[in-house]
């Protein structure tokens, strides 16, 4: 029997049954137990008031470290950069679409919004990066669920809201979506778009058992952000964007380093590097020594987020 332990949002719930249902296609027993996070008790209070380390997984690691759970889902960029020596990451299974979608119900791109419209988001690598391109709409703090953004917005809250093109396909809810971010425009988030399975570092059981379900061109894209995002010092409220993916024979890795909050986009590179698995943390500290250098330390310090 493996045990997972899950969010009980919508999405989470989706991502622990995807991960069950090939569990069990490989032959195991699996059982789902729903824990409540501390970023799901404070979902009306805004992260910049709470901080967000640990906010989706304190709880989730807790259960893993008591043993009442073998394995949990998470959404990799809700993951810190870090984890404690007893946790590691056993599979990372290929990634979703890790770009970010204009969901609206009256315009069919972030382009058509008229002036002064308000666009809900609470991320602030979202806001500033949208700055640059639209100036003159109000960027307002959304937070929820899927469901309950989309509620939000259909209530006119907002007249649209950017979330994770990967959760509204996950669930489904592609009628939502009118626009997909080119990531050279809308930079997403390290890891975004892809899953994380975490478990007990000494538990080799159910490292075997989730050996299959590990995506070698998604663990080094993804190690190349994350530790990108490591050396920068950043977390889900510094402005910071990185995205590496395979192009042929190489990986190209993109960072954004967006100033908060004003117009300017900050410090940007791009870089690219062989396929190499052994290179993907060398690939991500280099890029963010490069954007340092363009940029983007003098954003970091006058935000306080030193590297």
């Amino acid at each position: 029997m493996i045990r997972i332990g899950s969010r009980g949002s919508q999405l989470a719930l989706w991502q622990s049954n995807h991960i069950a249902a090939a569990l069990r296609a490989n032959g195991h027993h699996v059982e789902i137990e729903i824990i409540r996070t501390t970023g799901d008790r404070l979902q009306e209070v805004t992260f910049a008031e709470v901080g967000t380390k640990g906010m989706f997984t304190k709880e989730i690691e807790e259960a893993l470290i008591a043993e009442r759970i073998d394995l949990a889902v998470h959404s990799l960029k809700d993951l810190p950069t870090e984890l404690a020596p007893e946790f590691t990451l056993a599979a990372l299974p290929e990634r979703a679409d890790p770009r970010d979608a204009f969901v609206s119900v009256d315009f069919h791109s972030f382009f058509d919004l008229p002036a002064g419209a308000k666009v809900g988001s609470s991320s602030p690598r979202r806001q500033t990066q949208l700055r640059t391109l639209r100036h003159d709409l109000e960027y307002i703090e959304f937070r929820g669920n899927v469901d309950t953004r989309l509620r939000k917005l259909q209530e006119g809250q907002a007249q649209a809201i950017i979330l994770a093109a990967s959760g509204l396909d996950r669930l489904g809810r592609t009628e939502w979506i009118r626009q997909r971010f080119d990531p050279e425009q809308l930079c997403p988030a390290p890891g975004q778009g892809a899953l994380a399975i975490e478990c007990r570092a000494a538990d080799a059981a159910t490292h075997q058992a989730l050996a299959f379900l590990d995506h070698p061109d998604t663990r080094f894209a993804v190690t190349a952000e994350r530790a990108a995002l490591n050396a920068l010092g950043g977390g889900c409220q510094v402005p910071i964007g990185v995205y590496c993916r395979r192009e042929g024979d190489t990986f190209r890795i993109h960072g954004v380093v967006a100033s908060n909050p004003g117009s300017s986009r900050g410090g940007e590179a791009h870089i690219s590097a062989s396929t190499t698995g052994s290179q993907a943390e060398e690939l991500g500290r280099t890029l963010a020594a490069v954007l340092l250098r363009n940029g983007a330390e003098s954003i970091l310090f006058a935000n306080q987020y030193k590297p």
